[in-house]
């Protein structure tokens, strides 16, 4: 299992954290070796879940050219037609996917072509499973154009969350399930596809895997 090198930053508090405890039970008398037991005992677990959480498994895109997949790892938190005039310039399917905080946590392209921009925005920080949270909420916007059709993906901020990030520039070519960004601590991904080119092959509920579950295919293909 391969880990994402952006946790050796939060080892290193978690460390500090647990030499606080241990001076803070020697200050309320407790002795030497019980500080220590349980201030290892904390920054095992601590330790053990921050290699989890910053996980980065393998994933493998289906072959079929006309798949989209899911640019996160969670479950689907709602598939809707909403307008995006900034964007996609038209109606659109957003599939919104809600990530928590046991899932990967490292972002993928959903389909491969270039980077036509990618910026992060200010904003709230509302709950992300209420719907002003896509418009509001800090987030990046990353639209991938590919040869058949354009994909906008949101990283949407939490309250929980403290940080997206996303490792593209303008112009970068991608290829499907390439990993694109990371979510830090929970959070959302929205995906915007173009209406009228795709259909989407999920719903609310369905659990879906980063680079790996089908989400929509284009309508072209289908014959």
């Amino acid at each position: 299992m391969a880990f994402r090198i952006e946790v050796v930053p939060f080892l290193l508090v978690a460390l500090a954290l647990c030499g606080i405890l241990a001076i803070l039970l020697r200050v309320v008398r407790v002795s030497w070796r019980k500080s220590l037991v349980y201030s290892v005992f904390v920054l095992l677990v601590l330790c053990l879940y921050l290699l989890y959480f910053f996980r980065d498994p393998v994933r493998t895109p289906p072959a079929d050219s006309a798949a989209i997949v899911a640019g996160a790892e969670g479950k689907v938190m709602g598939v809707v037609d909403v307008d995006d005039p900034v964007y996609l310039k038209g109606r659109a399917v957003r599939i919104s996917i809600f990530l928590s905080l046991i899932d990967v946590h490292v972002n993928r392209a959903p389909i491969s072509g270039r980077v036509e921009s990618a910026a992060y925005f200010r904003g709230a920080r509302h709950f992300t499973f209420q719907e002003k949270s896509s418009d509001l909420n800090q987030h990046s916007a990353i639209l991938i154009h590919g040869e058949a059709v354009d994909c906008l993906v949101k990283q949407i901020v939490g309250p929980v969350a403290r940080r997206v990030v996303y490792w593209l520039e303008p112009g970068q070519m991608l290829q499907r399930g390439d990993r694109i960004g990371m979510m830090k601590f929970g959070s959302r991904l929205d995906m915007y596809l173009p209406v009228d080119k795709v259909d989407v092959l999920v719903k609310k509920g369905d659990k879906v895997r980063a680079g790996e579950t089908v989400v929509a295919r284009l309508k072209a293909a289908k014959e």
